[in-house]
């Protein structure tokens, strides 16, 4: 198999197994390694200086300076990995095998940010893992590799994010692969969906946990920002508890009530209302004991 040159761009534990794979392959070099210009990942900081290659970061990595370096290196092929910078024209033209992004993301839906957490939110049964060209537009390139994952209940925010970061650099290593054989085919994304659809960045304020929900959507709030995650917040009078865990009830009825009341206490928490049932709390933190008729907010 002929060797191929590669510049990485890349952040966080998502782009560490996958470049831990590229290592290995003796048919691949890689050039430099990019980091984000506001975090510096240490970690990828080793692997530069292990591989002996230059550590890169920028404030502006289109910039005609930045991408002159860049164009220096003469890569074969530029990789994205949890990179946050938008690319431009110069950089996704720059190299013979393109420039490629792997996207924890069913593509054409779940373009965007914290995808994990609205496919949990969005009760998906699965998610996807895309690597993708990248073009002038966000997450809207031609899909080369594409890997689906089950979502059961027994997954949450931790579990997905462990899936992920392997499933990330299996799907990613394997399609560079294809791209270095010849193999490589492009699906335009259109022709899966017309539109698709993005989801925005979560911020703070976005972990308010309303209880006039559903039972199964507050169950699927709270998991999808439990650990590592910022938590569910919600409160008793000024106190702010935060919610990691609740769990639902087979055969709950379903009656008309106050959401957010806290009904009674159980063995592992206390049960609260939702807008059509009730949940069991099984996990939390801000307070040692939530009192049964309480009105959480």
């Amino acid at each position: 198999m002929k060797q191929i040159s590669m510049g990485y761009f890349a952040d966080g534990p998502w782009s560490h197994l996958a470049l831990q794979k590229l290592c290995v392959d003796e048919t691949i070099s890689i050039k430099f390694v990019c980091v984000r210009y506001d975090s510096r990942d240490p970690v990828l900081k080793e692997y530069a200086d292990k591989l002996g290659v230059d550590y890169l970061y920028d404030k502006n990595v289109n910039s005609d300076e930045f991408s002159a370096r860049i164009e220096a290196y003469g890569c074969d092929l530029l990789v994205s990995m949890s990179f946050n910078q938008i690319f431009r024209k110069r950089l996704i033209d720059m190299t013979p095998l393109g420039l490629i992004n792997c996207h924890a993301g069913k593509l054409p839906f779940y373009r965007g940010r914290n995808i994990l957490n609205w496919a949990l939110i969005n009760d998906e049964k699965e998610f996807g893992i895309t690597v993708h060209y990248v073009d002038e537009g966000i997450d809207t390139g031609d899909i080369i590799a594409q890997t689906i994952c089950p979502i059961t209940d027994e997954d949450d925010y931790a579990t997905l994010l462990e899936q992920a970061y392997t499933g990330c650099a299996e799907t990613l290593y394997g399609a560079i692969k294809q791209l270095q054989d010849g193999s490589a085919t492009r699906i335009r994304q259109e022709l899966i969906h017309p539109v698709g659809f993005y989801c925005p960045v979560r911020g703070p304020g976005d972990e308010r946990l309303h209880w006039g929900q559903t039972s199964r959507e507050v169950f699927n709030f709270v998991r999808a920002l439990c650990r590592p995650g910022p938590g569910a917040l919600t409160c008793y009078g000024d106190t702010v508890i935060k919610i990691n865990r609740v769990r639902l009830i087979a055969d709950a009825p379903c009656y008309k009530g106050i959401p957010g009341a806290v009904l009674a206490p159980t063995a592992d928490g206390c049960l609260i209302k939702t807008l059509d049932s009730f949940v069991e709390v099984v996990e939390w933190s801000g307070v040692k004991k939530i009192p049964v008729g309480a009105r959480l907010k």
